[in-house]
Parts: structure tokens; C-alpha cells; sequence
């Protein structure tokens, strides 16, 4: 059984899985850039997903497996990296869910900027997005702190990845002020060499 990952070095959902890679010492799976676009990538990564979304994983025994959770979970389970752990599963999901909400709203805002013509965009649906934004990560600061300690699991790599898309392409935002704990755990992760190995710049 072999694989292929397809994605982009600037998204936080490949960056999550290619993190699950390095973490777990994973070096069979090839890692290819395609273009991808909510206005329409291009025709490999169309094909792969029909929804057009990375990341993509082909598989040359079935069926491409996409979105960033249902990849790590696969890998995860295929070769036992045990970057889910039993005794906390249920929390390490949540932290996920809870990263990856981040992420979609932050990169919603890039959307909005980057696909919308400037006459149609509409600021308190970005003002909006970025509130979720703030309050997940005032949560993460007030509740999860604790589950942010202790051997890496993939609630800890999604939040990881998806202060670091923070940190690429919402930096004038200051994520950090009034989060002194969660910026200082971030600190320390993302020194981490599966964090700087797929850094994006």
C-alpha cells in the first residue's frame, strides 16, 4: 500500500498532517504541491476531491481519503503513531475540532480579501470570523491549557498549526495579548523540528 499527499506549504491542514508525518517518523509518503482554489484548482486536485480541497491523500488501494482530520486519523491508525491516544480521545478531538475551527475562520478572512471584488465584501462577516477566532482561543487559554501538556497528540499539533497560520497571515491581529499561557506554549511547540521543517514563509 502506498500513498501520495497533495496539498500547499501555506495551508494549516496539510501543514497538520505533514507534522503527523514527521512526528511519527513517516518517510514513505510522498508530498506533492498542487494549486487549489475556492474559485477552482487545478484538474489533479479536482479529481482527487471533488471538492477541490486540500489536503488530498491518493492511496493506490482505494479510494483518495481527504479533509485534514480524516487523514491523520487514517495515518494515524495505518502505521500506530499513536498521536490519538484512548485515555483522551475525546479531548484531543475536541482540541482539534476547536484548532481547525480556528483555522477555517482565519482563512475564511484570507478568502474574503484575496477571491471577494472589493465592492462586495462585507466587514461584520469578517469581523465575525475573527471573533470565533478570539473566542476559541480565549477558551483554549482559560480551559485547555492542561491538555496542552504532556506527550504531543494531535489536538496539540492542530492548535500548533493553527497558531502558525495566525502568526503567516494574520500577524497585525496580536493573537498573543491577554493569552500569556497559550503564547508561551506556542513558544516552546513550535520549535519543535516538525514544526520548523514545515514552516511556511
Amino acid at each position: 500500500m502506498s500513498f501520495t499527499l497533495l496539498g500547499s506549504d501555506a495551508s494549516p491542514f496539510v501543514r497538520k498532517v505533514r507534522v503527523l508525518l514527521a512526528e511519527a517518523g513517516i518517510t514513505d509518503v510522498p508530498y506533492e504541491i498542487v494549486q487549489s482554489s475556492p474559485m477552482g484548482g487545478e484538474d489533479r486536485i479536482n479529481t482527487a476531491n471533488p471538492l477541490g480541497k486540500i489536503p488530498a491523500l491518493l492511496r493506490d488501494c482505494g479510494p483518495t481519503v481527504y479533509d485534514s482530520r480524516v487523514i491523520t486519523r487514517f495515518l494515524d491508525a495505518h502505521y500506530g503513531a499513536g498521536l490519538y491516544p484512548e485515555a483522551r480521545l475525546w479531548e484531543v478531538l475536541t482540541l482539534e475540532a476547536t484548532a481547525d475551527g480556528i483555522m477555517e475562520a482565519a482563512v475564511g478572512i484570507i478568502y474574503e480579501a484575496r477571491f471577494r471584488p472589493e465592492e462586495f465584501r462585507y466587514t461584520p462577516w469578517t469581523d465575525g470570523q475573527w471573533a470565533k477566532v478570539a473566542r476559541a482561543l480565549d477558551t483554549i487559554e482559560a480551559q485547555w491549557m492542561s491538555h496542552l501538556a504532556g506527550p504531543v497528540h494531535m489536538g496539540q499539533v492542530a492548535v500548533g498549526c493553527a497558531l502558525g497560520y495566525l502568526d503567516l497571515r494574520h500577524g497585525d491581529k496580536a493573537w498573543r495579548e491577554g493569552r500569556p499561557a497559550l503564547a508561551a506554549w506556542f513558544d516552546g511547540f513550535s520549535a519543535r523540528p516538525s514544526m520548523q521543517a514545515t514552516k511556511a514563509e
